[in-house]
């Protein structure tokens, strides 16, 4: 029996299975390799949950949800309350106090914990803020486990958002997990090194969070979205349409360009701000810019695949956005669009591999996010070769299929190791 088939391995995402794709690839992924893989999440939207349910029939894998908000009646709606109202609580101590709570990460902790304490795994890996908290309780008890930086988590979000969060706590979690763990990796090479540096750890292993070429004999070869075939086509999209997510710099090249092109932006608007975008563009371009709402990750790529040019105009308001790779960039590749990105750390990396298909501006200048539009629009030739250029490195590196054997690897030696914990 080999390594693989006696081992069991537990990802700790607390989420739903549909909102966390790199979880579920790799997942699959090790199922494949012959691993017992368990995934512990969440139910907590009625809409996730349904599509939850429609993927679990395919899973190679099982999928646990430890906590389901939807569930109706009086009891649970009970249950529902008192978890809001602890996180309420913890947080408004938070403010008073300076005090931090794992009840500030997330509902289910304990849950969570209890669930993953009866699988008796080999290896458990938290994908998660809130399972950060998890993971190391399963430390303590002496248990194989590691962590998916999928973000830099005491590193994210808005500054005023940060403000809010128990960042010492976080921290306190990364360094144990990332120094005592088994197991780690992350979404670039630049948080890789950030990491080490930071806490003093090997660097994580670094895996791409990218998608199987194999998605690419599935597109519908539609176009859905585009109104005219004649010009070209941008498309952005992410879970949530709003500020600090560089449309701002969008918006603002748009007077610049001197070729038609069709913006098509998607994602759910944040309050006002599709309001915003439609009184900051001129007349010439109010039939040129459309909104799009979001679609299920099995018709998403069909949609990213119909345009020409993939904006990922990251921002650099945290260190974790500055250094991640994020979907977008990766699924415009596997696409075969031209990519237009700001210049992150990350989005460096990735251009430093792929420079003919992947155009950099500074970050927050209209102006030479114009220009590098321009050239590209401007240049019927152009444009075809960095599109060519784009699939070409998709399939050689930023492709799951080239992720997935880093993965394997990586697990395999961490459950032939003990656990870090336990050693003299």
């Amino acid at each position: 029996m080999s390594l693989a088939q006696k081992s069991k391995i537990v990802l700790l995402t607390g989420n739903s299975l549909c909102h966390n794709p790199r979880a579920l690839k790799e997942a699959s992924t090790l199922a494949r390799a012959g691993y017992d893989v368990h995934v512990l999440g969440a139910w907590l939207d009625t809409a996730f949950k349904a599509r939850d349910i429609s993927l679990i029939e395919t899973l190679s894998f099982t999928f646990v949800p430890v906590l389901d908000a939807t569930l109706p009646g009086t009891r649970h709606k009970i249950e529902r309350f008192v978890w809001r109202a602890q996180k309420t609580t913890a947080q408004l101590w938070y403010r008073l106090t300076g005090r931090e709570s794992s009840l500030q990460l997330g509902f289910g902790i304990q849950h969570m914990f209890a669930e993953a304490l009866k699988l008796r795994a080999d290896l458990y890996v938290a994908h998660s803020e809130s399972c950060l908290d998890v993971a190391r309780r399963l430390l303590r008890r002496g248990y194989r486990v590691g962590v998916d930086m999928e973000d830099w988590f005491c590193e994210d979000l808005l500054p005023h958002v940060r403000r809010q969060r128990p960042l010492r706590l976080l921290r306190t979690h990364e360094k144990k997990l990332l120094s005592r763990g088994s197991y780690a990796s992350c979404p670039s090479q630049a948080m890789s090194e950030a990491l080490a540096a930071e806490y003093g750890c090997v660097p994580p292993t670094v895996i791409y969070n990218a998608f199987s070429l194999m998605d690419q004999q599935a597109l519908d070869g539609q176009m859905q979205d585009r109104h005219r075939r004649n010009i070209p086509s941008i498309h952005w999209y992410s879970t949530t349409l709003g500020p600090g997510r560089g449309l701002e710099d969008l918006i603002g090249a748009l007077p610049l360009l001197r070729n038609d092109v069709e913006i098509h932006l998607r994602g759910n608007p944040t309050p006002g701000f599709d309001d915003w975008i439609k009184q900051h563009i001129s007349q010439r371009w109010r039939d040129k810019v459309f909104f799009h709402a979001l679609v299920s990750n099995d018709r998403l790529f069909s949609r990213v695949a119909e345009h020409d040019i993939g904006f990922a105009g990251e921002m650099k308001y945290c260190r974790s956005r500055d250094l991640t790779v994020t979907n977008k960039i990766l699924h415009y590749l596997l696409g075969g669009l031209a990519v237009v990105a700001s210049d992150t750390a990350g989005q460096r990396e990735v251009a430093s591999q792929a420079p003919e298909a992947v155009s950099l501006y500074p970050s927050g200048d209209a102006q030479a996010l114009a220009d590098v539009l321009n050239a590209l629009l401007g240049s019927p030739e152009h444009l075809r070769r960095a599109k060519a250029a784009a699939l070409i490195a998709a399939e050689t590196t930023f492709c799951w299929e080239r992720q997935e054997q880093k993965l394997v690897a990586a697990v395999a030696d961490a459950v032939s190791q003990l656990p870090r914990a336990l050693r003299q």
